[in-house]
């Protein structure tokens, strides 16, 4: 299974400190948020990684290579402007393949462990793969609701966050132009009322290190 990092994105919300630094490459608990995903995917025997960038992509470029440090295969996929997740990942589309890959989000902190990944099977009933996790204090609403029969929901008296972790297949991204900039919500809200969305509740460390605030917590925390 091939793995698609999203890194494209500027990081507005995180002020000075990316000013000069692409948000993969803050630093969390003493390394650059990338490269804690970079050291777990290959602990958990990925190889073939795609990387999007647009902001500051020749300082992502440098720090990661061709993934070899880590074991890794890495290529990227260049966006000029940024295309959102959607379209970011559609443009990737030609190095991601014909089976289903797994995309995760750079700016995200977890012990998720992704070698569960590798075992998430998208048959014909299902397009794709979420992983949902307990609302943060920043999402209090939550996204998304999960069925008995791990399908999720739109409609649900509790609604978990989307983790910034799944796994999905190539036809979910079918009807989209290339280089169209498209947001995931939409073609979500088209397919899981059709069932064909499924996911998981992780209940482990999760954090998307979106505001200097989040930064300073998780770095407090042991």
């Amino acid at each position: 299974m091939k793995v698609m990092i999203l890194a494209a994105g500027r990081g507005e919300r995180m002020g000075e400190l990316t000013r000069d630094i692409p948000k993969p490459l803050i630093r969390v608990r003493g390394k650059p948020l990338i490269e804690w995903h970079l050291e777990k995917l290959s602990t958990a025997g990925f190889k073939d990684i795609i990387i999007n960038v647009c902001y500051l992509s020749k300082i992502i470029k440098d720090f990661v290579g061709d993934g070899s440090k880590w074991q890794l295969k890495v290529a990227y996929s260049e966006e000029s402007p940024i295309l959102e997740t959607a379209g970011g990942i559609n443009n990737a589309l030609k190095l991601l393949g014909k089976d289903s890959f797994a995309v995760i989000n750079a700016d995200i902190f977890t012990n998720f462990d992704y070698a569960k990944l590798k075992l998430i099977n998208l048959n014909n009933n299902s397009d794709g793969y979420l992983v949902l996790v307990k609302n943060p204090e920043h999402n209090h609403a939550g996204d998304f609701g999960l069925l008995a029969n791990n399908c999720l929901t739109l409609n649900s008296v509790t609604l978990h966050t989307f983790s910034g972790m799944a796994v999905y297949h190539p036809r979910f991204f079918k009807e989209l132009e290339m280089g169209i900039k498209m947001q995931l919500l939409p073609l979500l809200k088209k397919s899981i009322p059709n069932s064909l969305i499924k996911g998981e509740l992780f209940e482990g460390i999760w954090s998307d290190i979106g505001t200097p605030q989040r930064l300073k917590a998780i770095n407090k925390t042991d």
